[in-house]
This record gives C-alpha cells, sequence and structure tokens, in this order.
C-alpha cells in the first residue's frame, strides 16, 4: 500500500495508540506532524475517555515525542515493516466493539436481498427489482418505530414482503450487535480480513462514535464494518461468522475527541466517502451521507447503553452505512465482492482518512495480543494505579 498524507485537520484533538517495540502499546496525542506519548497519564484510551473533560485533559497533558507522524504511519503496514520501529494500532482498546445494523434506507434494502437471495448473489437482481417495486425505495422521512412505520409493517406482511431486516430498519427496536471482541480491531495502513470462502462480501464505511461508562458521546472516528454478504444472506443467526473474523473490525485512523470546534451535530452532517481500488485494475467509489441515516446517533447509543446494559469499559458504536455496492465487478448480476489485494480507503475531511488493503483473514497479521498482555505490559512499566 502506498502511505496516504494524514489529512487531519490542524484545528483537531487527536489521540491515538502506536505499539513500541519492545515496550507495548501507548497513548499518543497528534501535535501538528509529531505523535506525544501520553500514556504516563492515561495508559489507555479508555482512562482518557472516562475522564469528565477527555479533550481538555488531552490538551493539557505533555509527553514525550514518538516520532513523526507520516514516519510512524510508513512503517505500520505489515509488509515491510521494521519492528525494531513504532508502528499504528486502532486508536481504541479496552472498550467493547459494537455496531448498528440497518440504519440507513439503501443498505436496509440490500439486506432484505440478501435474506431473499440466500446468499446467493446471482438471484439478486431479480430479486431487487422485485423488492423495490414492493417498498420502495424512498423511506427516508418514515420514522422508525412511528404509527406511519407500524401501517406499513401490517401492509408488507399482507402483500408476503415483511423481513426481519425490515423490522430492526423500521420498527422501533435497532438491531446493535457485538462487531468484534475488545482489543481486535486493527488501524489505519493494516490488513483487513476477509474468509476465503465468501464470494460476495463488500467494505462498510461507517462513523464510530466513542462512548463512556456513562453513556456520554466523547468522540468519533472512521470505520470498516467488513460483511460477509453471502453468510448473512444464508442466515441471519451466522451474523458473527459474517462479521466478526480476524482483522474483520478496522478503526481509526486517530478517535476526534469531542471540544467547542467539533461535536454530536458535526457527525450529523458528516459525509464519508469510499473508495476501492484492486490490483486488476477495478476502481469504484461512493459516499455515505449521516443525514441520510433513519435513526438518530444519539438515539443509537441511548439504545446501546442504560439500565439494561452497562459497559464499564465504555464502547465504540459503528453507525452503519448507506453503501451496499451493487455494480458489477466481474459476471454481469454478481454485482461487487472483493478480491485480494483491494485497498480500501475511507474518508471525511474532519477526521482524516482509515486505508486498508484486504487479505484472505488466515493470511491477516495474526491477533496476539490481548487484555492479559496489556495488562502485563502497563504493570512491567508501573502504569496501573
Amino acid at each position: 500500500m502506498t502511505t496516504p498524507a494524514p489529512a487531519l485537520p490542524s484545528d483537531g484533538l487527536f489521540v491515538g495508540r502506536v505499539f513500541l517495540p519492545g515496550v507495548g502499546p501507548a497513548v499518543v496525542r497528534v501535535e501538528g506532524d509529531v505523535l506525544v506519548d501520553v500514556t504516563a497519564v492515561f495508559p489507555t484510551v479508555r482512562d482518557l475517555c472516562e475522564t469528565a473533560d477527555p479533550a481538555g485533559a488531552l490538551a493539557r497533558v505533555a509527553g514525550p515525542v514518538v516520532g513523526r507522524l507520516d514516519a510512524v504511519l510508513a512503517n505500520t503496514a505489515p509488509d515491510g515493516r521494521d519492528p525494531a520501529r513504532p508502528h499504528l494500532l486502532a486508536p481504541i482498546d479496552l472498550q467493547a466493539i459494537k455496531a448498528a445494523g440497518v440504519t440507513f434506507v439503501v443498505s436496509m434494502l440490500e439486506r432484505v436481498i440478501e435474506e431473499r437471495a440466500r446468499g446467493d448473489a446471482g438471484a439478486a437482481l431479480t430479486i431487487r427489482a422485485r423488492v423495490r417495486e414492493l417498498v420502495g425505495d424512498d423511506l427516508r422521512s418514515l420514522r422508525p418505530g412511528s404509527p406511519e412505520a407500524a401501517a406499513l409493517k401490517e401492509t408488507l406482511i399482507r402483500e408476503g414482503a415483511w423481513s426481519q431486516y425490515l423490522e430492526v430498519g423500521i420498527g422501533p427496536d435497532p438491531e446493535i450487535f457485538t462487531k468484534a471482541p475488545v482489543l481486535s480491531a486493527v488501524g489505519t495502513m493494516a490488513d483487513v480480513g476477509v474468509h476465503p470462502k465468501s464470494t460476495w462480501n463488500n467494505p462498510e464505511p461507517e462513523v464510530v462514535l466513542a462512548v463512556n461508562s456513562r453513556g456520554t458521546i466523547v468522540g468519533a472516528t472512521l470505520g470498516n464494518d467488513v460483511n460477509l454478504r453471502d453468510v448473512e444472506g444464508r442466515s441471519a443467526l451466522l451474523l458473527g461468522k459474517a462479521k466478526d473474523n480476524n482483522a474483520s473490525a478496522a478503526v481509526g485512523p486517530f478517535l476526534r475527541l469531542f471540544d467547542g470546534g467539533f461535536g454530536l451535530d458535526d457527525v450529523r452532517r458528516l459525509e464519508v466517502g469510499l473508495t476501492v481500488e484492486g490490483v486488476d485494475g477495478f476502481r469504484m467509489s461512493g459516499r455515505s451521507a449521516m443525514a441520510e441515516i433513519s435513526r438518530d446517533p444519539a438515539d443509537l447509543v441511548a439504545q446501546a447503553i442504560g439500565p439494561h446494559h452497562r459497559y464499564p469499559d465504555g464502547f465504540v458504536l459503528y453507525l452503519g452505512t448507506m453503501f451496499a455496492p451493487v455494480e458489477d465487478r466481474d459476471e454481469p448480476g454478481r454485482g461487487f465482492t472483493h478480491k485480494t489485494g483491494d485497498v480500501v480507503t475511507i474518508s471525511a475531511p474532519p477526521l482524516g482518512a482509515l486505508v486498508n488493503r484486504v487479505v484472505p483473514t488466515d493470511r491477516a497479521e495474526p491477533w496476539d495480543f490481548g487484555i492479559a498482555d496489556l495488562m502485563r505490559s502497563l504493570a512491567g512499566r508501573g502504569l496501573l494505579r
């Protein structure tokens, strides 16, 4: 992969993580074109997010310089990495990794199509036309859980067109699931994994919110909720197999903390860009406008945490995507699917760019640094207190 320019806005407060050889993970603040180690004050990103004012706390803390941002980025991709030099990690650590699904009309209809196709990409074209004929594709003004949504549900049941995806798309309860285990997310310039048995899959460019244990949204970053469409299409009970695989959750490049210059209203206005570039010369691009989301981000967070479901270390929440690629890549009517070597770039100017290369899950860098390893590393540095 070609190392991209960081492209981070100069007025933002960005926190991330770097692996220091012989030491372990370090929490870093982006300060211009350098990375500053703040681990002595905030051993984990979770600790920073739990403060009363994470952005203010990050702005005030000092520390040693780890290195130049461009140099650390250039050493992050697995191929050609110098193990004696620092490389970037995902900007989250002890937070649970959650995701909301079916939050945009376009992707909701594609989930219905997957279900009816039973994972067969070749059958999707005909089914897509029939579903759109029955349901329509202009449901943007329909508020999930509203009386109007309930009336549409009854109509679709009578027509034999109801689906579990329409239930979570326009019903009162959203789909919120565990995307990946704690510490398993990969960051920018890392490889993302697609199971080699999958023949119909796609990237899902999303905004990811960081939420502390009190349910306060403290920042945002970008994510790729890598998805196996054929697996989920066979059965929604295979969601774990479709979503949670080695290197299947990408988050980054950095977490932008909310402050006076950037907050949830800015997230609501974001446009997320996606580019896929293949070694075969294929190129695809698209955009996902957060203004099109059918459930407000604050509502999704409120439904994820509360008296019935707590997260003592906080969580991050993928907000879903409106981008469900249907452009044919090879055979007519079979739509898009990844090939090994695809480079996926997910970008939004206020948050930077998340860049990953697609490889089979068994060829992605193994996840072998877990919670116990992190605790031992921090204890060895005298940072647990």
